[in-house]
């Protein structure tokens, strides 16, 4: 470990803290250190931070995998464990994930406060290597049911935290940029999976394989989060000042230590230590943030853009395209608008992206809604189909699939950051497994013209409720963002 810099504690005046580590009194210096802090501050090399952001972004890619890992297989997997037509076993090994993930998301919040993040991180790791390991190895319904349902809960844990750490650990005028990377892996994720299946239909019990390879991404997070630094948010939260400088000079550099901290030092109003309760979140001070959290991920799922992903090789077959080049077409452009979202993230800004993103992903059901109202076999209304879908995709990739999980992060407070990002994550798997539960009920119900009008709608919503309440956080620390969000007590 890195010998702590003399720049980081020269300028304090130290204290015991409650349990013995160093604290700092900045009663007489506070106007001092925020002067001196904007006038020392400088962009930290990326190298420093860029590592420990990679190692996080596992999570992501695991996240992505393991959606998309039975979405080939899962015909060859119900065969051989004797299933085959059963629609509704095949349901429910996609569902027991998403059931385990809302499990996990429950804990995820407490977990994170409690043993920090780096080791939240290799605790999410197990349950995705026992879980993988189960299904690959089972030979009946209910093993397979068991191995997703322990994969899920990992899944839970592990992107919340994900988000926080990244958060946490970014440098400012990159932390956009960095939180693009969490929709990079999940991208590559749901690519690899796709592309690891291809061979499912010509190797039998190929499908085991891909269960298996799973297991070497969550081993290398878990160990390779033995290297990444702590979080100094969780460190200094936990009163280990100390530790937190150590941590920003592992970061940020020697020259952006005292700044750091500075910043730091001087959020956090009062006991930082007192338990965190739901009813605190959802009855005092921080309601607005946690009401603008939940609806951002309500709104993501409203929009129906999972829903979207299980019809597109509906859309695409009637093109006479094979699903498999379907759902490459849909993860390419998918990729493609998460790769520009990285690159605008911190020049445009989360709530610009934000709001053009809803708006074409509206505009896009306009075009389903047109292609709808004519018959399926003339040609013009089957590009305007392809179209409008992948613009959807395009649009909800740009700004609505990776703002919402960075924004949140950025605009909780240190003290609620864990386990608000816990409350909105119960929302988002809570709307994630509604939609893609009744959405092909409602097609039925519906039919395509009148659903893709309440998407649109609902992305129409997105737009509105966006321009009313999401403040623009680019390039702003997270303790300028809670002053700006919070009422003063």
């Amino acid at each position: 470990m890195p010998a702590q810099p003399h720049v980081a504690t020269s300028m304090y005046k130290r204290m015991p803290s409650k349990d013995g580590t160093n604290s700092v009194d900045l009663e007489d210096d506070s106007e001092f250190l925020q002067d001196d802090m904007v006038q020392e501050y400088s962009d930290p090399p990326l190298r420093r931070s860029l590592p420990h952001v990679l190692v996080a972004t596992i999570v992501s890619f695991l996240f992505g995998y393991h959606l998309g890992v039975v979405n080939e297989p899962l015909e060859s997997i119900s065969h051989d464990l004797g299933f085959n037509g059963n629609s509704l076993a095949e349901g429910l090994i996609v569902s027991t994930c998403l059931g385990g993930a809302f499990v996990g998301s429950l804990f995820s919040g407490w977990i994170a406060d409690e043993f920090g993040r780096r080791r939240t991180f290799q605790l999410c790791a197990l349950p995705m290597v026992i879980g993988a390991a189960c299904s690959a190895t089972t030979n009946n319904l209910a093993g397979m049911l068991i191995g997703r349902f322990v994969v899920g809960l990992g899944l839970g844990i592990g992107p919340p935290v994900a988000s926080l750490y990244i958060t946490e650990v970014s440098p400012p005028s990159v932390r956009g940029t960095y939180g693009s990377f969490i929709q990079i892996a999940t991208c590559l994720g749901l690519l690899g999976a796709l592309l690891i299946g291809i061979p499912v239909k010509s190797i039998p019990g190929w499908w085991r394989v891909c269960f298996w390879l799973s297991t070497i991404p969550s081993t290398v997070l878990a160990f390779a989060m033995i290297f990444c630094a702590e979080s100094p948010h969780w460190l200094y939260k936990r009163g280990r000042n100390t530790e937190a400088e150590v941590e920003f000079h592992k970061l940020l550099g020697p020259a952006n230590v005292r700044s750091a901290m500075a910043e730091l030092l001087n959020s956090d109003r009062g006991d930082e230590n007192d338990t965190v309760k739901i009813s605190d979140l959802i009855y005092g001070r921080h309601f607005r943030v946690l009401f603008i959290g939940s609806t951002l991920f309500a709104l993501q799922q409203l929009s129906g853009i999972n829903a979207i992903f299980y019809f597109s090789s509906t859309v695409f077959r009637s093109a006479g395209v094979s699903s498999n080049l379907a759902n490459a077409f849909v993860g390419i452009v998918n990729l493609f608008g998460s790769f520009i979202a990285l690159v605008l993230m911190d020049k445009l800004g989360r709530k610009v992206l934000l709001l053009w993103s809803f708006f074409g992903m509206a505009v896009s059901t306009v075009f389903q809604v047109i292609a709808a109202g004519f018959s399926s076999a003339a040609s013009g209304t089957v590009y305007l189909s392809v179209g409008g879908m992948l613009m959807f995709v395009f649009s909800f990739a740009c700004g609505a699939g990776p703002v919402p999980g960075l924004l949140l992060s950025e605009i909780f407070p240190n003290r609620i950051r864990a386990k608000a990002m816990a409350f909105c994550m119960c929302v988002h798997w809570v709307f994630n497994f509604m939609v893609g539960l009744l959405f092909l009920r409602f097609l039925e119900i519906m039919g395509p013209r009148l659903l893709y009008a309440m998407l649109g709608t609902f992305c129409l919503i997105g737009v509105a409720f966006v321009k009313r309440n999401v403040m623009e956080t680019k390039g702003k620390t997270l303790q300028e963002i809670e002053i700006a969000l919070l009422p003063q007590d």
